[in-house]
């Protein structure tokens, strides 16, 4: 118990030189402890462990800079415990993933953009701290941009397995009305068979269950993936210019300043 401890004083000292981002991290982590109360009350204990997971991610910032021994912005700080307490709380507690259109995509070019920070951040203090490598701005942003997108791919994987051995459906599916498909060629020679103007789809099960699906064709998480990391790449690809203009043309920007990781 003596580390977590250790990084809840860190992290209160370290925000409360920033009383907007104390305030605001106060305030998420009330309403998260409300809303772990008000899951355990409705015995809903699978987002109760969201809830306990979300004030442990809340210990992150903290952690990172006591472990490496850096220094992450206030804005950076806020920007994290925003898009945790929005994924975790509102995303799948309060389901704004289903209700609210368009907010898993935004939260994803969100990640595309801070991870393609981190990623900028983590290089660029190893290349300033080391005497025999020196990297151009560049193959910096190269390995920035790559960061990000590594990232985007291991959270498509792990949600690819989620949903195949626990249906969880984080890749949600899409109702589409055409598709082309090889399996369809009844002469199995490889040749993709149209298939257009989809307005229903019946599915039979073998404990004869019917399933009715109005509109179209369900496609099961391929679209949804794809979205995603497209909305990454886009994301990473709007730091990088700003990370690269910095360090290219010698130019300040507030936004890169924002979130720049700093050593100690």
């Amino acid at each position: 118990m003596t580390k977590p401890r250790e990084y809840i004083k860190h992290l209160k000292e370290g925000i409360k030189e920033n009383k907007k981002t104390f305030i605001f991290y106060t305030v998420l982590r009330v309403l998260v402890i409300l809303t772990l109360i008000r899951c355990i009350l409705l015995g809903n204990y699978q987002s109760a462990m969201l809830c306990v997971l979300s004030l442990i991610l809340f210990l992150l910032p903290s952690f990172v800079e006591d472990t490496f021994r850096i220094t992450i912005p206030p804005v950076f700080q806020v920007i994290i415990f925003g898009f945790i307490f929005a994924a975790e709380i509102l995303g799948e507690i309060d389901h704004f993933y289903v209700r609210i259109h368009g907010w898993d995509t935004m939260l994803h070019t969100m990640n595309g953009f801070l991870c393609a920070a981190v990623g900028f951040s983590l290089i660029y203090l190893l290349n300033r701290d080391s005497k025999n490598v020196n990297l151009s701005p560049f193959y910096l942003t190269l390995v920035a941009f790559c960061f990000s997108m590594t990232v985007g791919v291991v959270w498509e994987f792990f949600e690819f397995t989620m949903d195949q051995l626990f249906f969880l459906d984080m890749q949600k599916d899409f109702i589409v009305q055409e598709f082309g498909s090889v399996t369809l060629d009844p002469a199995n020679m490889g040749t993709p068979i149209d298939v257009k103007g989809i307005t229903q789809t019946i599915i039979n099960t073998t404990s004869g269950e019917t399933y009715t699906i109005d509109g179209g064709y369900l496609d099961i998480g391929i679209l949804d993936t794809m979205k995603d990391l497209l909305v990454n790449l886009l994301g990473a690809v709007v730091f990088s210019i700003i990370g690269y203009s910095t360090l290219r043309f010698g130019r300040s920007s507030k936004v890169a300043d924002s979130l720049m990781m700093k050593p100690k």
